[in-house]
């Protein structure tokens, strides 16, 4: 399957399925997925600036658009921290980049995680939802022997969904394996 059928899928599959179960009069009311926000936070980088490189280059080979770093906005003299220090990455995905994102995220990266027994499904409220995964290694596209640090990530889900059933039930349309 490419982003193509992905994008169909929603629109001959999912649309009609999410007006039937809510009742919509409209397509427009249909809820969407807007974009995925893929985020690293990564408080070693205090110390090792190297740590930043190789987030940024794992985070761009695994979404295929470039990562940008994110910087403090604050100083923390506890935690070592100065205003403006890079610690973290992140990369914001639309559109076909998003799907194709989404589509290897449920067909490839999940079902290699060891003991998966499906992913929790805890909404913020407005129908958007975000997963965090531990490992990078669940991606095919990183090659385990080249990794120097184990780095986690949470993946935002942003819908158009107006309560969290909405976002529930667009997101277990597009194939993302929840708990029972």
């Amino acid at each position: 399957m490419n982003t193509a059928s992905l994008k169909k899928e929603y629109a001959e599959r999912i649309v009609p399925a999410l007006t039937k179960q809510f009742g919509y009069t409209s397509v427009m009311q249909v809820p969407v997925l807007e974009k995925i926000v893929i985020n690293e936070g990564l408080g070693k980088a205090v110390d090792d600036k190297k740590i930043i490189e190789e987030a940024l280059a794992e985070l761009t080979l695994i979404t295929g658009q470039k990562a940008v770093p994110t910087v403090s906005k604050k100083d923390i003299s506890n935690f070592k921290l100065r205003k403006k220090v890079p610690i973290g990455a992140r990369v914001t995905l639309r559109r076909e980049k998003m799907y194709e994102f989404l589509e290897r995220l449920v067909r490839v990266a999940l079902p290699r995680i060891r003991d998966f027994k499906g992913i929790q499904s805890k909404f913020d409220g407005m129908g958007n939802y975000t997963l965090g995964i531990e490992e990078q290694i669940i991606f095919p596209e990183i090659n385990i022997d080249s990794i120097s640090h184990m780095l986690g990530m949470n993946i935002t889900f942003v819908t158009s969904a107006k309560t969290d059933e909405e976002g529930f039930a667009l997101l277990k349309e597009f194939g993302l394996p929840f708990k029972k």
